[in-house]
Parts: structure tokens; C-alpha cells; sequence
């Protein structure tokens, strides 16, 4: 009582100051900066700032909170608490929360250290697509011929598959018959009156320039889902499903079942069946350049089936297999034989344009690799975007992939964070070499908010307990659809960036980056990010 008006007998807390030249010079790195444009200051009715300059006395007191209420400064001293708890000694934190509304910083530890981002390198790619290529470019595939074909529907040639990277021929993505994915290029040839083929099915991949491996990938990757080829031919994420089941009697091989056709793998089952309440373990191995997919491992008697992967290798091959078949289902004749090109090889000249395959918008190819982290369909729009920027005065041996980096280290300059904050080798973040900081994540979940295009970035992030890769996590908790944030998971390396709502409606941007930290038995790579992130959406600001 008493404070607030100019009126006698009130407290005089008086501040003058010059609209015009009000500011604020300090920044929370030089923290140590008077007010501009604020000459006077009055506290209980003592001056305090006198012509700019403290006058050195402290007539006030010191508010402070009773022992019921949350205090806005209590946050901060919980995430110190947690990141600095003995469990995490000998690990690596990187973290940052800012106010997203104000930009001020809430809380960070370590923000400029260099870390392995592991999958949040997927906000920096789909950020970068988004900015250059906006969110209703979509990726057109050409169909061309080698000859046009005659008014009886003969094509006397070649058909010619000229990928772009088009990553939406996936049957899985719709829970949809395999054989669906070929449905657009039955029915462009139907429309160029195309009735039979006397050459050959190409599928040719030759237009993005990369290797099957993303850079700086491991060896180990190639055995499983997450480090399948790249390619600018991709069919259903490149991958099939193997379903393995117990025989009949312990001690028989399991049954292998693979559920896609025509890829052109072989089999060598090596799994057993074992007793009742045996171990059950799966393992997929494949040696680089074989078709051979080795099984080992058992499944108890009478226990459950076992669902794996195995990637394919040339994908653009399979592809090419594949719609043959499917063209003989739809009673398109094809006489000749499939073939299948990838960089560096020579592509195929073929003049004759029967039709285009067009890719979903932009914004859902972006949300298809964010929600599920999945990598190849990242690596294939950020090569994409890459192979796009070529011109005549291009070297022929950048790689696309390369070009998509050269394109990224443009878009992280305008972001304002300082060289050699982010340093990646590809896009999806399963290269052990990418490295970026807390605090340039945060920089561009800031820029990302007032972009043109935020409403398709945020709409790509998975939310907590609802979908995505966080479908699963800090459910019934206070995180629960409030936090909006990508994950990240390699060994020894876990992260989450994105934004949060606190309990007090406070709007949040933040990046928690965990490195060598072993996860302990019976407990996941993500908790602690989790546990972060509970504290943020839990904060009730004072009120």
C-alpha cells in the first residue's frame, strides 16, 4: 500500500526518464551497464541514481518469497541441481533456456561447449530446407523414354526412372499394400498412352552425388534400418521387414519370413529355437558389398514372433525389379531387362518426357524424418537441396551432400552465433563428427519461431506423450503436450531442443545436450533430457 501514485503521504519511488533515449546496454555476458535514458531514481523517497550516477545509497528492502510460494530464480537453482548430480560425473552437459517472448537467457551450463548432437542435427536440416526451398516445394520425379512411344502404345526404348530423391515411395508410411507405391508411375505411363516396353526398366540414381553411406556413417550402421543406402531411387525407406518365428520344437531353426518382395537378398538362417525359458536375441548381419543377410540368435519355445530389419543394398535396383512387376500387374508389357545407375556413373539420355512423379509438400516430407528421427529421409532432402544449387560453374566433384553443408554454413551465419559453432558433416546427425552447442541450437529454435515458415517447423517437432519419437515419453507428467522438442540418440550421446510451456503460460526455447554418459541398466538414454524437461513445464513462475 501506498506506492504506485505520485500522491502525498505515498512512498516516493520516482523514476524520471527520456523516452527518447531509454535503453538497456547490459547483455547477460557484460551484465554491468546502467540503464540509458534514466537520469533520476527516487526509493523511499531517498535518491538513488542522480544524474545517471548511484548515488550510494540503498534505501530499500529486500522482497522476499514465504516458504508456499515457487519463486521464478528457483528454476534455474533446480536444473544446476540436476546437471551437476554425481551420476553424471566424468559426462558432458550442454545446456540453454531462454525466454522465447524476451530472449533473455533463464538458465545455461556449458551453452558454447561442442557437443554431439546426435538427431538434433535434424532441426538445423529441416530449418535449412525450409528456409531455402519453403514449405510447398515439392520434389518432382521425371519419367522419360529413350523413343515416344507410337499411337498403338508401343514404346520401342528405354523407360527411365530420373530420381531427384523423392523419399515418399514408402508403402509403410500409409500402413499400405507394398505394391501401392507404384500406383503414380502405372498410372503416368497410362496417361502417356504407354502400353508396352520392348527395352529395358532404368532406374537411375545418378543425380544425387553421394555415396550409399552418409559422411563420416560407421560400418556398424549398415546392418540396420537407421543406416540404410542413400539414394536418389528410395523404395519404402530401403529397407525390408523380417518376421522371425519359433519352429515347433526347441532346437529347430526359427521361420523367416520377409515381408517385401524382390529385393534381392538371400537369407542364411542361422537362428535355433531354444527352450521354454530361454534368452530370446535377434541379431542382422550383413558384410559390406554382399547380398548375403546372415541370422543368428534364438527365440524360446513357444515365445513371441520377432520383427526386424534388414537393409537393402543398391536400393535403386530393387526399385527397378519392383516396377516391372508392378507394370506386368497393371498389364504393361515389358520385354527388355532392369538395370539400375548410381554416382558416378554415366546417366542415361533419354530425351522423351512421358510424365512427372510429384512428391507431398514440403512441410510433410519435413514432418515424415522429424517426427520419427528417421535418417535416411533426411540425408535424401538435404542432399536434395544441395544437388539444387549446382550451376555450369559447379566442380563436377562436389559431392551434393557437400553442397547441401556449403548451404547450411550460409544459413548458420544468419543466425549470428560464432564460427565454429556448428560443424556437421551431414544432416541427419547419425555422423559421430557433427558437432554444434546448446546455445546455437537455441539460436536457431529463436530464429525458427519468427520465421516465415514456423508454423511447418513446429508443427515437425514431436510433442511429449503425444507423438513422434516422444509418443512414449514423460507421459502423465506436467511435459505432457507442452513440450514440443526433437530428440537425439547415439551411444554415449542423448539431446533434446525445442520449446516448452511452463505452468506459468512462459513460452520456452531450450537445448540439453548430454555426451558419454553410459546409460545405466534398466533405464534409457532419454530420462535425464526428460527429467530437464518435466522441471521446465513444471515451473510456475512465482505464481
Amino acid at each position: 500500500a501506498g506506492r504506485g501514485l505520485l500522491r502525498e503521504g505515498n512512498w516516493a519511488d520516482i523514476v524520471v526518464f527520456d523516452p527518447e533515449k531509454i535503453g538497456d546496454p547490459a547483455t547477460y555476458r557484460d551484465p554491468h551497464h546502467y540503464a540509458a535514458g534514466i537520469p533520476h531514481v527516487l526509493v523511499n523517497g531517498v535518491p538513488v541514481i542522480r544524474n545517471g550516477e548511484h548515488t550510494g545509497a540503498k534505501p530499500g528492502l529486500a522482497c522476499r518469497a514465504d516458504a508456499t510460494s515457487s519463486a521464478a530464480d528457483d528454476l534455474p537453482a533446480k536444473l544446476e541441481a540436476l546437471v551437476t548430480q554425481p551420476r553424471f560425473a566424468g559426462a558432458i552437459w550442454g545446456v540453454k533456456v531462454v525466454l522465447l517472448d524476451s530472449g533473455g537467457t533463464l538458465f545455461e551450463h556449458g551453452p558454447d561447449r561442442r557437443m554431439s548432437p546426435a538427431s538434433n542435427s535434424k532441426l538445423y536440416a529441416s530449418a535449412l530446407v525450409l528456409d531455402r526451398l519453403g514449405c510447398d516445394y515439392r520434389i518432382r520425379t521425371p519419367l522419360r523414354a529413350t523413343a515416344p512411344p507410337d499411337r498403338n502404345g508401343l514404346l520401342a526404348g528405354d523407360l527411365v526412372i530420373a530420381g531427384r530423391g523423392d523419399p515418399g515411395w514408402n508403402h509403410r508410411s500409409g500402413k499400405k499394400d507394398f505394391w501401392t507405391s507404384f500406383e503414380p508411375f502405372v498410372a503416368t505411363l497410362q496417361r502417356a498412352g504407354v502400353k508396352k516396353i520392348t527395352g529395358d526398366v532404368v532406374a537411375d540414381a545418378t543425380w544425387l552425388r553421394l555415396p550409399p553411406q552418409g559422411a563420416s556413417w560407421t560400418a556398424d550402421d549398415m546392418d540396420f534400418e537407421y543406416g540404410a543406402e542413400v539414394s536418389a531411387i528410395t523404395l519404402a525407406d530401403n529397407y525390408v521387414d523380417l518376421r522371425i518365428t519359433p519352429a515347433a520344437k526347441s532346437g529347430q531353426p526359427c521361420t523367416v519370413e520377409v515381408l517385401q518382395p524382390l529385393s534381392g537378398l538371400i537369407f542364411d538362417n542361422r537362428t535355433t529355437t531354444g527352450p521354454a525359458d530361454s534368452r530370446r536375441e535377434i541379431r542382422v548381419q550383413r558384410l559390406p558389398g554382399e547380398n548375403t543377410v546372415h541370422l543368428f540368435g534364438s527365440l524360446p519355445l513357444g515365445g513371441k514372433e520377432e520383427l526386424t530389419e534388414a537393409p537393402v543394398p543398391n536400393p535403386a535396383a530393387w526399385f527397378a525389379r519392383a516396377l516391372r512387376e508392378a507394370l506386368g500387374q497393371a498389364g504393361i508389357t515389358v520385354e527388355g531387362r532392369v538395370r539400375s545407375l548410381r554416382w558416378p556413373d554415366t546417366p542415361v539420355a533419354a530425351e522423351v518426357l512421358l510424365g512427372e512423379i510429384t512428391s507431398a509438400p514440403l512441410r510433410e516430407l519435413v514432418a515424415g524424418f522429424m517426427l520419427p528421427s528417421q535418417n535416411l529421409e533426411t540425408d535424401l532432402i538435404f542432399a536434395h537441396l544441395g544437388e539444387g544449387r549446382r550451376t555450369a560453374a559447379t566442380s563436377g566433384w562436389l559431392r551434393s551432400d557437400e553442397l547441401a553443408l556449403a548451404a547450411l554454413d550460409e544459413f548458420v551465419a544468419r543466425l549470428g552465433v560464432p564460427a565454429g559453432s556448428v560443424l556437421f558433416d551431414e544432416g541427419s546427425g547419425l555422423s559421430r563428427n557433427n558437432l554444434t552447442t546448446a546455445a546455437a541450437t537455441v539460436s536457431l529454435l529463436q530464429f525458427m519461431a519468427r520465421h516465415r515458415e514456423a508454423a511447418a517447423f513446429f508443427a515437425a517437432l514431436p510433442t511429449a506423450g503425444v507423438d513422434g519419437s516422444l509418443r512414449n515419453r514423460m507421459k502423465g507428467t506436467a511435459a505432457e503436450g507442452r513440450v514440443d522438442a526433437k530428440t537425439g540418440t547415439l551411444r554415449y550421446a542423448a539431446s533434446l531442443s525445442g520449446y516448452a510451456t511452463t505452468a506459468a503460460g512462459e513460452k520456452l526455447a531450450f537445448s540439453a545436450m548430454l555426451n558419454r554418459y553410459p546409460v545405466p541398466a534398466n533405464a534409457k538414454a532419454g530420462d535425464p533430457l526428460d527429467e530437464l524437461a518435466v522441471l521446465l513445464a513444471s515451473d510456475r513462475g512465482g505464481k
